[in-house]
């Protein structure tokens, strides 16, 4: 028996058990995580340390590295994010339609559990705890398999989850992490079909796309984040930096990090002016258009060409292009956007109105930080990953993305003719 075998049968013994299990079953459980993970956060920083100590020596990125990181307060925050699900609505057993038939058959539309969910992602230390408490508050059991830079921790991570949700009762095979860090084991899980009910990569575009190319288990794609920001001729500058500073600044790592400024010519004299000074506090890399580097001097700005436009960096560097309007700012997001989070920065109604009207991502904001597209800014909790696909969910994917639907149908001995 194959090692991905093992662990889907695994998970396939208690996936019923878990599918049936009360929300007051599963919410304890969930208490139960929170509770483990604060009492033992000295043993998490610890394993965090040794990732952090390999993260080194491999020359990970600063940017990357900070992703991998946990501390005191971090630590908390997933324990809290944990607890936060237990207010949620089970979607369990919600009903989202049916009626009665002509014939006298009543059908009834349900939610259920997908059954077991697979993800395969990188250096994200916390994603193997808001993976592992929504698919246990959906009803789902769960494989994780992480990346290699993270395995110390998420080894920890998994141990306590497992732990805490034994403790309350459940078999702690719902929740499994697969220790093997071969890439081997990552195309067993892509092929897992009958074990594995629903795949989501989770991490940067390379990692995405090999999965949805290789994979012939159902895939949930959660994209790259090539964001934009679109300053309009109408534009509150100050808003503007705010908002641009906070997307590529805050975080740059993350997905609904920004990558690329589009300034209208109009303003573009000072409003680049004004978000060099800001971005020089973070000693961001501009690489921009043969116009913001007259602008702002050549010595300051790097040329930007194809690929810089086309990159999600996640890291302190930022690509930028004066436009002549906002229809060629829609062009030009059109031909690079990965579909994640696009935003335009406007007092025009118009504007606003155009621009959330033709550009096909899954969040597009009007005045606010991309930074914003998040499961539990968007209230729905943790989230397992920001799908920008269009089928079955797209955007933040919550509670309900992870389950699927059922019909009952109760009749009183109909027959078709």
């Amino acid at each position: 028996m194959t090692y991905i075998r093992k662990l889907g049968m695994n998970a396939r013994a208690c996936k019923t058990e878990l599918a049936n299990a009360s929300s007051s079953q599963k919410n304890d459980a969930l208490f139960e995580i929170a509770h483990i993970l604060r009492r033992c956060a000295p043993k998490i920083i610890e394993a965090n340390a040794i990732d952090l100590e390999n993260a080194v020596r491999r020359n990970m990125s600063a940017s990357m590295q900070d992703r991998l990181r946990l501390d005191e307060k971090r630590i908390e925050g997933i324990a809290s994010a944990c607890e936060k699900l237990t207010a949620l609505d089970d979607p369990v057993g919600e009903v989202i339609g049916g009626g009665t038939r002509p014939n006298g058959m009543r059908i009834t539309k349900i939610r259920v559990p997908m059954g077991v969910v697979g993800m395969i992602y990188e250096a994200r230390p916390n994603v193997t705890v808001d993976a592992a408490a929504l698919a246990l508050k959906s009803g789902n059991c769960v494989i994780l398999r992480g990346g290699k830079e993270a395995i110390n921790t998420n080894k920890m991570l998994a141990a306590l989850m497992r732990r805490a949700v034994e403790t309350a009762g459940f078999d702690p095979n719902i929740i499994q992490l697969v220790e093997d860090t071969d890439r081997g084991i990552a195309t067993d899980m892509m092929q897992a079909n009958g074990l594995i009910d629903v795949l989501i990569p989770r991490g940067g575009a390379q990692l995405i796309k090999a999965v949805v190319q290789s994979s012939t288990v159902p895939v949930i794609e959660t994209g790259s984040g090539n964001c934009h920001v679109y300053v309009d001729e109408s534009a509150d500058l100050d808003m503007a930096v705010n908002i641009v500073d906070n997307g590529k600044t805050q975080r740059p790592s993350v997905c609904n990090a920004i990558e690329t400024v589009l300034v209208h010519r109009d303003v573009a004299d000072d409003f680049l002016l004004m978000m060099k000074n800001r971005l020089d506090e973070h000693n961001v890399e501009l690489r921009g258009c043969p116009i913001t580097r007259m602008i702002l001097g050549e010595e300051n700005v790097r040329p930007a060409d194809e690929d810089d436009y086309a990159t999600e960096f996640n890291d302190y560097i930022l690509a930028v292009r004066v436009v002549d309007d906002i229809a060629q700012a829609i062009e030009h997001i059109q031909k690079y956007s990965t579909g994640h989070s696009e935003c335009i920065v406007t007092e025009s109604i118009f504007a606003a109105e155009e621009f959330q009207k033709r550009i096909d991502a899954a969040c597009v904001y009007v005045n606010c930080s991309t930074r914003f597209t998040d499961g539990e800014e968007f209230g729905l909790g943790a989230e397992i990953g920001i799908s920008t696909q269009k089928l079955h969910a797209r955007g933040p994917m919550g509670l309900r993305e992870l389950t699927t639907m059922k019909y009952l149908i109760n009749g009183s001995g109909q027959i078709r003719s």
